[in-house]
C-alpha cells in the first residue's frame, strides 16, 4: 500500500531532510511507484505538488528536495496503486474548499464496498476510493456544522465518528489538514516523533544523509513528523495503534504539555 508522510509545526520549518529520505521509498527502497504529490500551507495558501511519475524518477520531487519551503503543516504521499488507474487526476494529496479554508487529505490503504451518496458539493476528479472518501467527509462536516467552522473539540470529535465508518470497509491510515491543525488517522502503521530542544543529529533509514538539527533551529521550535515507517534510525519513535487518530498543533499530539526551554 502507500506511504504517508505529514509534518506538524509551532514555526514555520522545510521538511527538506524527511522528504528526502521519504522519496527513495517512492521507487527505489521500496516499491511505490505509482505517483506521489505533496502539500504546503503557507498562511492561507497551499502550494501543491503531483505527479504521476515515481518519486524517486520525478524532476518535481527533486525540486522539493533542493527548495527549502517553509510552513506549519505539510502533507505528503507516495502511491501504490490499488484502486484507480496511474494518473495525475489519482495522486495524493488533494485539495478542496470548506468554510474558506483550504483542505488536504492523503489516504493509505485500500476500501472496499464503500459507496457513500454524495449530494453534489463535493466530487472526485480521479476514480479512486481515497478521493471520495475525502469528498464525503467534507460532505458530512457541512451537513453538521453548516456555513462556519465549529471549534477543535467538536471538530476532532466529528472526524472520529466519521473516520472509523470509513475505516469499517478497509484500511484508512490518512492525513487530513486545514493550515490550523493536521488530523491524523491509523488503521494499520503508522508512526511519529516530535523533535525539540535539545535537538539531536539525525540519521535516515533510506539513504546516507545525516543533520544537526540543532544548527538550524531555536531551543523553541517544536516539529512533529508523522509516517508510514520510521524515516530515521537514531530517534525514538512512537507507534500509532490501530484504530488511533491524533490531532497535532503546534507540534505535539493534543493532550500532551508542550516543552518550555529555559533561560
Amino acid at each position: 500500500m502507500c506511504q504517508l508522510l505529514g509534518m506538524n509545526c509551532n514555526v514555520p520549518t522545510d521538511i527538506v531532510f524527511s522528504f528526502t529520505g521519504f522519496a527513495m521509498r517512492g521507487g527505489h527502497t521500496d516499491t511505490h511507484h505509482d505517483g506521489w504529490g505533496i502539500a504546503f500551507f503557507e498562511g492561507r495558501g497551499v502550494r501543491h505538488f503531483v505527479d504521476h511519475m515515481a518519486a524517486v524518477a520525478s524532476p518535481v520531487a527533486e525540486l522539493i528536495k533542493r527548495y527549502p519551503i517553509k510552513s506549519t503543516n505539510v502533507i505528503a504521499h507516495i502511491r501504490k496503486a490499488t484502486q484507480g488507474h496511474v494518473a495525475l487526476e489519482n495522486c495524493h494529496p488533494f485539495v478542496r474548499e470548506l468554510w474558506g479554508r483550504y483542505w488536504v487529505f492523503a489516504h493509505n490503504g485500500d476500501l472496499k464496498e464503500f459507496h457513500p451518496v454524495l449530494d453534489g458539493a463535493f466530487r472526485p476528479v480521479g476514480n479512486t476510493d481515497s478521493e471520495l472518501a475525502f469528498c464525503y467527509l467534507l460532505q458530512e462536516l457541512r451537513a453538521r456544522f453548516g456555513d462556519r467552522p465549529p471549534a477543535l473539540g467538536a471538530l476532532r470529535e466529528a472526524l472520529g465518528s466519521l473516520v472509523h465508518g470509513i475505516a469499517a470497509h478497509g484500511t484508512f491510515n490518512m492525513m487530513l489538514s486545514d493550515g490550523t491543525a493536521l488530523f491524523v488517522h491509523c488503521s494499520t502503521t503508522l508512526h511519529y516523533v516530535v523533535r525539540q530542544y535539545p535537538f539531536p543529529t539525525a540519521r535516515l533509514a533510506d539513504e546516507d544523509v545525516s543533520v544537526d538539527f540543532a544548527q538550524v533551529t531555536t531551543p523553541n521550535d517544536r516539529v512533529a513528523v508523522i509516517v508510514t515507517a520510521p524515516l530515521t534510525t537514531n530517534e525514538s519513535w512512537t507507534a500509532f495503534q490501530p484504530g488511533e487518530m491524533k490531532v497535532f498543533v503546534d507540534g505535539l499530539p493534543l493532550g500532551e504539555e508542550p516543552f518550555h526551554a529555559s533561560g
